[in-house]
């Protein structure tokens, strides 16, 4: 299977990308696919057996227009509709002037008067009016075409109120041509030229506000230099970033940015690397440190191996992480589509009845379709389409430039329901740097010569426990059948002898375990790595971890918010309790195995319970998986292979707490978005129909376009709300 993000130009509501989403996943080869009105774009999966030809075929034929494979580096495109609309607008200022001047007893334009010259007055409309449906000729396309295929959406809505109001004008224009001059009230020319102007003016709007949601991606994309220095045999030579190759040695000096993702061969170096982490403190680097393609080098010279560059490299999987995310589609987005799928020929059916009840009740042609026109045209589901996809990217981006990656929009609305997170210990509320604290050597060996065992067996292991005895490897030793026991530790040979190292599972029933030592350990606050020769426990070794910053600030603010915290270890009841006591959690449960960890999260989620599991995305990928959420802390250098839901690219456990609310605040905008949309519709279609003009409320064509670009910029500016809360 594999993944693609395809650009998609013409969708303008929510039944347009309903549209393209439900026809791409009908056709073969096509697994999932979902389309984002906001971003213009399609998530596809699809089979190894088609091509990105066929699927930009399919796009086609779903009646809008393939742009190609989505490329982060060229999205800036001009856009020369601000001038139209100034022109535009000015053009509608004499339209106006010369339909309305003799209803205000203003002078009337020479050889124009609708009264005295008739045929001038109809004519000189009609051809003003051509500019403007030049310039909408895109939605009147678009709206018919998609009426025939059997998929209205809201050009359809337009484009038939449009054609309507221009087909009876053009009609009566003929027969005052003719000589019929009373049917000079009756032409609607301007209307047509207003509903277009306030549909491009609301577009342009709405446009400008979409890419305002798409700034932190637009800031992930620009935070990488275009050159680079490379070291060759003559010296440093500069370079575009496209001829860096893998393995190419690269220069960052004081004050550049690092140009692609590599590993420090020579010098070291402060480097800021906030705009992945969020965190404003410069971080020191040294040989064999990775660094990051758009970190700024404060300090020092640096040669570096490049390792990762183009789509492979840390920001190019962020990008990517973002735009899936924006892509995907929350439950209650899914509602709001397909609402809208049967709104729009649910209008149309209304506008039909409207103008039949009309006529049957004697109204005059010219009254019903002034009805039927204005239904039409202040229907149009452009907010009801904006309402999640907007606050979805909104989010989803502020959420990144804090140093939360979300992979799917769903995380959010789930996050909004969590009531229960368990944490893993070691690697997730302490940093898993772990240092040798005591020994206890029961063995003919020295002290350095066990250690020197241990860290020989441990440099096979990607246990974060395996760290602790780095330095201790003095000599290397020939270690043969290496075996990771889960949930228990490790076995492995040397010199024909049989060692295991790991937790108390490891031993076997009625050894003696030196049970003073054992509580001495225990009691500090030390992880016991228990080391057998053969049948026999040489030695008792003691580690001990740091608590990450703020873990005892965060769980005592989600405690607050009402959540259960749980602390979900593989470490000993009592080490697990000298941490929970000293940062809040009281709820601990220990000596479990990956597995029982599974089955713990399974337990909570069966007895109702909305569960986050936060794990260091290594030993804990079985039970982030299974819980509602799986928030990991991860190296920012590999991203794109953690098993979580959410990845927290900095040290700052605050995030977590941070996600909550963001979850919390994203639903909450939604439901306000899809409130107001439907509010506004519920209350403009009985006033468009005529059902309150006895009362004297109501609208005619022009009003009713006008109302429609005001619904949906409320919507707008509601979901850019979001942005200004979670900075």
């Amino acid at each position: 299977m594999k993944k693609i993000i395809l650009k998609i130009e013409g969708m303008t509501c929510s039944a347009c990308s309903y549209h393209v989403e439900k026809y791409l996943n009908k056709q073969e080869g096509v697994i999932d696919a979902q389309v984002n009105l906001v971003l213009g774009q399609a998530l596809i999966h699809y089979e190894d057996n088609i091509d990105i030809a066929t699927l930009g075929k399919y796009i086609n034929a779903s009646g809008y227009k393939y742009m190609g494979i989505y490329n982060e580096q060229s999205e800036n495109k001009k856009d020369n509709n601000k001038i139209y609309l100034i022109v535009l607008g000015l053009l509608m200022i004499f339209i106006m002037y010369i339909s309305m001047s003799h209803m205000i007893n203003l002078p009337t334009v020479p050889f124009l008067n609708m009264e005295k010259y008739p045929v001038n007055y109809a004519v000189s409309l009609f051809i003003l009016c051509l500019p403007y449906l030049i310039y909408g000729k895109d939605i009147i396309i678009n709206g018919i075409k998609n009426l025939i295929k059997k998929s209205p959406n809201m050009d359809t809505l337009v484009a038939l109120g449009i054609l309507v109001s221009l087909g009876y004008s053009f009609i009566n224009m003929i027969l005052i041509i003719l000589g019929n001059n009373i049917l000079v009230k009756n032409l609607y020319f301007e209307s047509v030229c207003m509903i277009i102007l306030f549909i491009k003016i609301g577009r342009y709007i709405d446009k400008n506000s979409k890419d305002k949601t798409k700034e932190a991606i637009k800031d992930l994309v620009q935070v990488t230099p275009q050159s680079a220095l490379l070291k060759t045999k003559n010296g440093v030579k500069e370079i575009t970033i496209d001829e860096v190759k893998v393995g190419d040695i690269l220069v960052v000096k004081p004050g550049m940015k690092v140009a692609v993702d590599g590993n420090i061969v020579k010098g070291e170096a402060h480097f800021d690397e906030s705009f992945i982490t969020g965190e404003s403190k410069p971080v020191k680097k040294k040989v064999c440190d990775k660094i990051v393609a758009g970190s700024i080098n404060y300090d020092g010279i640096v040669q570096y191996e490049a390792i990762k560059i183009g789509p492979k490299s840390t920001i190019s999987e962020m990008v990517h992480l973002v735009l899936e995310a924006s892509n995907s589609k929350m439950p209650i987005s899914k509602v709001a589509d397909k609402v809208s799928s049967y709104f729009v020929p649910l209008i149309l059916i209304i506008a039909l009845l409207t103008l039949i009840i009309y006529l049957l009740l004697g109204t005059s042609l010219n009254e019903a379709l002034i009805h039927m026109v204005t239904v039409l045209v202040v229907s149009c589901p452009c907010a009801l389409g904006l309402a999640t996809p907007l606050a979805i990217v909104v989010a989803i981006g502020a959420s990144a430039k804090k140093g939360i990656l979300i992979k799917n929009s769903e995380t959010l609305e789930i996050a909004s329901h969590i009531d229960t997170i368990v944490f893993d210990k070691t690697g997730t509320l302490t940093l898993g740097k772990l240092s040798v604290n005591k020994v206890y050597n029961y063995s003919h060996y020295s002290d350095k010569e066990l250690l020197n065992i241990v860290a020989n067996i441990e440099s096979n292991s990607i246990h974060p426990i395996a760290k602790a005895f780095t330095k201790y490897k003095i000599k290397e030793l020939n270690i043969k059948n290496y075996k990771e026991l889960t949930g228990i530790g490790i076995y492995s040979k040397i010199d024909n002898k049989e060692y295991y190292l790991g937790n108390s599972k490891i031993l076997k029933k009625n050894k003696n375990i030196h049970k003073t030592d054992e509580e001495s350990l225990t009691s500090t606050g030390n992880s016991i790595i228990y080391v057998l020769e053969e049948d026999n426990v040489i030695g008792l070794i003691g580690v001990k971890d740091i608590i990450r910053k703020d873990t005892k600030k965060v769980i005592k603010e989600l405690q607050e918010l009402g959540l259960d915290i749980v602390m979900l270890t593989g470490d000993n009841l009592v080490t697990a309790n000298i941490i929970g006591n000293e940062i809040g959690i009281n709820n601990i449960v220990a000596n479990v195995t990956p597995s029982d960890k599974t089955s713990y999260i399974k337990k909570l989620q069966a007895n109702g319970k909305k569960v986050a599991m936060v794990g260091d995305g290594i030993n804990d990928a079985p039970s982030l998986a299974t819980s509602d959420i799986g928030i990991s802390f991860k190296s920012s250098t590999d991203i794109a292979t953690n098993s979580s839901n959410v990845i927290i690219t900095n040290d700052n456990i605050l995030r977590i707490k941070e996600l909550l609310i963001i979850g919390k605040k994203t639903l909450r905008n939604i439901k306000e978005n899809l409130f107001w949309a439907f509010f506004y519709n519920i209350l403009m279609i009985p006033i468009a129909i005529g059902l309150f003009k006895n009362w004297g409320l109501e609208i005619n064509p022009m009003i009713a376009s006008f109302a429609m670009m005001l619904s949906s910029l409320c919507v707008v500016f509601n979901a850019l709300r979001l942005r200004k809360s979670n900075n």
